[in-house]
């Protein structure tokens, strides 16, 4: 059977990434309704195994959610202590069973953590059991949320503040003491100031310009590539590594944009000068629209828009470069010539590069109805697209190692 996952980060105070919370499902027929716990749990342990905790985590925790049948068969016993940590989802009843059960397991080294808490006598006996409280800041108070880090910081629980979708979101809770975030709050813009973006950035901006002119002039594209450095340097690291294994060593700038050809050369100097731009950003926020490049170039084939591959890597690309230069997207699609099709996208209008967009979007956020509707309408096979997305994460990791 095939077996889907996505993936969210858990960022620190710093924001890098401590851990990312696995989500799994069960092929096209998604049975984690909680009508067949059993199934779902040991669905979630054959499928870490079948995508490898490296190929997703690389080092990092893995947060693994745990029904009530998953703690008490001792399903996580199969997986290393140290790399997982085992969330107690809020549907479980927290009895005398699950309760033995998770002190026999944090007896064996493995971290607890206690999903969407809300406080209650019945929770108290896990409290004493676990690392990590996870709050819901969408579906509490701020008062709530400032109560619970109150109460909680006192016995050293870690709190995890979930679906943190905004800069301030973030910057409130940590102020409360939260030790770590969850969500895609890290890809929204902190700041909307055009001012304020640095020289260099701009540069950045202007080289995607040059690319990405309809007549591209492949000297002036070698030329403003001469010209910043870091850009340069990253480029030829870039190319003389696994992720784009050319028939020759690259040696020079020139040489690299003759062994590319014009196709090439769009790609690769726009992929270059996205992760340019983000050096000063968390890194979860470079890998995420590399990832979405690469996935959303994948899925073109299966939609019938084959012809539509480079758009699709450019529109994944640029899908995150409004967070990583703080400017708000129609400012940001004002200062580089991309096509119609590309500009619309990104600023959410519905087009067929919009669609495939946003089902890449829905499943890296593990909305299993939703992707499972888009995929019917797009005619895309849904058992084909778990491993074209961990494809794409690897690829990103490795393009990210090679810089």
């Amino acid at each position: 059977m095939e077996k889907f996952l996505a993936r969210q980060p858990i960022f620190n105070s710093e924001r890098d990434v401590y851990g990312y919370e696995l989500l799994f499902r069960s092929g096209p027929q998604n049975f984690f309704d909680g009508s067949r716990p059993e199934a779902a749990a040991a669905s979630a342990v054959d499928g870490l195994f079948l995508f490898g905790i490296d190929r997703l985590t690389h080092g990092r925790r893995a947060f693994i959610n745990c029904t009530r049948d998953f703690l008490l068969r001792d399903f996580p016993v199969t997986l290393p202590p140290d790399r997982v940590v085992l969330e107690v989802l809020e549907t479980v009843q927290p009895d005398d069973e699950v309760v033995a059960a998770c002190r026999r397991l944090k007896n064996m080294g493995y971290l607890i953590a206690l999903d969407d808490f809300q406080e209650s006598p019945a929770w108290l006996p896990l409290t004493e059991l676990a690392a990590f409280i996870k709050v819901d800041v969408l579906l509490s108070s701020e008062l709530e949320q400032q109560r619970l880090s109150r109460t909680f910081a006192k016995k050293h629980l870690r709190l995890i503040a979930e679906k943190v979708e905004s800069y301030d979101d973030f910057q409130r809770t940590l102020g409360w003491g939260y030790s770590f975030f969850q969500r895609y709050f890290f890809s929204r813009p902190e700041m909307l100031t055009r001012h304020d973006i640095p020289s260099n950035k701009l540069n950045y901006l202007r080289i995607l310009q040059a690319v990405n002119q309809k007549e591209m002039n492949i000297h002036a594209v070698s030329d403003c590539i001469k010209s910043e450095a870091s850009l340069g340097y990253r480029l030829l690291r870039y190319l003389n590594s696994p992720a784009f294994p050319l028939i020759a060593e690259v040696h020079s700038i020139p040489h690299a944009l003759s062994l590319l050809g014009e196709r090439g050369v769009r790609r690769c100097v726009s992929l270059v000068s996205i992760a340019c731009m983000g050096d000063n950003k968390p890194e979860e926020l470079i890998m995420l629209p590399l990832i979405r490049a690469h996935f959303c170039e994948s899925l073109a084939p299966l939609a019938g828009l084959r012809g539509s591959a480079n758009n699709l890597f450019l529109l994944g690309l640029l899908s995150a470069v409004d967070a990583i230069l703080d400017m708000k997207m129609q400012d940001v699609v004002q200062e580089i010539a991309i096509g119609a099709e590309i500009r619309t996208a990104l600023l959410g209008e519905h087009n067929k590069l919009r669609d495939i967009f946003d089902l890449a979007v829905k499943y890296e956020m593990g909305c299993w109805d939703a992707l499972a509707a888009d995929a019917r309408r797009l005619k895309i096979p849904e058992n084909a697209i778990p491993e074209l997305y961990v494809n794409s994460v690897e690829w990103a990791r490795s393009l990210l190692a090679g810089a």
